[in-house]
């Protein structure tokens, strides 16, 4: 073909309409920040997609709002009553299964225990739709976080028992999986949870410590570990994997943090990434290089028990965008 006739079907061919969808679409912009529109909404956990979407719980208006990628707004996704959907603690998205974990409740006064057991919800992360419904198997329980590991083994928090619980990929009920006294005694508030590669890592917010649980090659649980970090954290809360070795972490203390602990053994190196978030951060989630922090303002929500004046109003409810980098 002579240089041309090349030229001319070059041209021609950029004459002709693409048809819809044949070109990748562009990456959206993260934006700076999040807004979910609403009173009382009290969000406690955020997750991500694959695509970019944010996916927030609510524990005061019991549902689940869903900002779409690179959407500065969040819409109610999931709502109330939807398979029983109450007080929501945890969301976690698994992206290689297509399935949205959620911890919902029934909450009583701030620090009484659960009158109805907690479940575990599971949904299609793209659509919404229903996919399961699982009871924690302790009484009392409340469900706080959830992790997936890479065979597609679900694990949640129980805060009120101080256990692990799990759901085996295919599964029909949970287990508990680690616990019996090894976290703490109750009231350390078991919280956040991660899983790297073949052991959990979970957070007790009350005692702020880190801890680390083997996976056994026929998955049950190996001993119970406290990570020796270099410097203290304080108040952990959400968590989220970031990469084969560290984990993010949300600091409740101290005005609030978003940290990054480096763990090598059982030992870990904490990193300050972002100080100041002053309506009470609880939970991270990452998209890209971008890291979302949100901001529960439970102390609101909860109240102050024996005070004498209540709480000021919550503010607008928002995720903060925070640069973190690859892992």
């Amino acid at each position: 073909m002579t240089s041309s006739v090349r030229q001319l079907l070059l041209a021609s061919l950029s004459m002709l309409p693409v048809a819809a969808g044949s070109l990748p679409a562009a990456a959206a912009t993260p934006p700076d920040t999040i807004n979910i529109p609403g009173e009382k909404i009290f969000p406690e956990s955020l997750t991500s997609t694959s695509d970019g979407s944010i996916i927030i719980g609510s524990i005061a208006q019991k549902q689940i709002y869903r900002a779409k990628p690179g959407a500065s707004t969040a819409e109610v996704w999931i709502a109330p009553g939807t398979e029983g959907l109450n007080n929501v603690l945890g969301v976690f998205a698994d992206n290689k299964a297509g399935t949205l974990y959620v911890c919902s409740n029934v909450l009583g006064p701030p620090g009484a225990a659960p009158a109805v057991n907690a479940t575990l919800l599971t949904f299609d992360s793209k659509s919404g739709a229903s996919k399961g419904h699982y009871v924690f198997p302790t009484e009392k329980a409340t469900c706080n976080d959830i992790a997936v590991d890479a065979d597609g083994n679900a694990y949640a928090t129980d805060t009120s028992n101080m256990e692990i619980v799990t759901l085996k990929k295919g599964g029909t009920a949970l287990t508990v999986w680690a616990g019996n006294g090894a976290f703490g005694p109750k009231g350390g508030v078991l919280d956040g949870i991660s899983v790297l590669g073949k052991r959990v890592v979970a957070n007790t917010l009350a005692t702020s410590k880190l801890w680390s649980v083997p996976i056994g090659a026929d998955g049950n649980a190996g001993p119970v570990t406290e990570v020796k970090l270099d410097k203290e954290i304080v108040r952990p809360d959400g968590m989220r994997s970031f990469g084969k070795s560290d984990v993010l972490i949300i600091e409740g203390g101290n005005g609030g943090r978003l940290s990054r602990i480096s763990l090598t053994g059982d030992t870990g190196k904490v990193t300050t990434l972002k100080e100041g978030f002053p309506d009470g951060p609880v939970a991270v989630t990452v998209v890209g290089t971008t890291a979302y922090v949100l901001e529960g303002q439970l102390a609101a929500f909860m109240g102050r028990p024996g005070a004498n004046t209540a709480p000021p109003p919550p503010k607008p409810f928002k995720a903060t965008a925070v640069q973190v980098g690859k892992p």
